[in-house]
């Protein structure tokens, strides 16, 4: 991938859904996508992606609001935070537990994907990416103990575990292996810095400032496949 598909500036690098419930993925993800979604349906589950690719411009909406207080800010603990009331570098490192910097998502590579069993989906519309809901119990749980057995056996493997990675564990979270690692060693921090430069971010300037930091923490740092 070239520097604006790593950081999530072009689409280049996708192929469509075949219709309004499929994911655009990268070329190389799609048919092992399709395998695991057709094995996880033979053992009972309808597997779908409520979330794969993320352009840079969404993800900065989401890192603005957040800044703002627009959108929930949640502590490691996923107890709510009051934005206005935290310094720059506490709000920034808020965020960062839960939501990556526009440039830095896994989302922008085509490879990563939120996954649900649409089967048991809950009818009230609330967040259903809790981890409470992939828990033992949950009603995904049987979902996640399926994944567990069997994601990487198509190539998908959890990054946000929350042993190695600095963002918080994610179990609806899975990457695709063979594309996601390389695009993760070639987001390097002059890369990301080029993408965030010209970007109306808020807290930009204490970002840029500790970027190398950051990008060891919140992009390098994850749990290995």
């Amino acid at each position: 991938m070239n520097a604006d598909q790593l950081t999530g500036r072009t689409r280049t690098h996708l192929i469509a859904g075949a219709d309004a419930t499929a994911p655009a993925l990268h070329p190389r993800v799609v048919v092992p996508f399709a395998n695991l979604v057709g094995r996880a349906r033979a053992a009972g589950f309808d597997l779908v992606a409520v979330s794969a690719f993320r352009d840079f411009a969404r993800q900065l909406e989401i890192w603005n609001a957040k800044y703002r207080g627009d959108r929930p800010l949640l502590d490691v603990c996923g107890m709510a935070l009051e934005a206005q009331a935290l310094s720059a570098p506490d709000r920034i490192g808020a965020i960062l537990h839960w939501s990556a910097l526009p440039g830095a998502s896994r989302h922008h590579w085509g490879t990563d994907v939120d996954l649900i069993d649409r089967a048991v989906l809950a009818a009230d519309g609330g967040d259903v990416l809790v981890a409470g809901n992939y828990a033992p119990g949950g009603p995904f749980g049987p979902l996640a103990h399926w994944l567990e057995d069997h994601a990487a056996l198509y190539g998908f493997f959890r990054p946000y575990r929350g042993v190695r990675s600095g963002v918080q564990a994610e179990p609806w979270h899975f990457s695709f292996a063979p594309i996601s690692e390389p695009a993760r060693e070639a987001l390097t921090p002059a890369v990301l810095r080029s993408a965030i430069e010209s970007a109306s971010l808020l807290g930009k300037e204490y970002v840029l400032s500790e970027l190398d930091r950051l990008h060891a923490r919140y992009v390098a740092a994850i749990d290995m496949p």
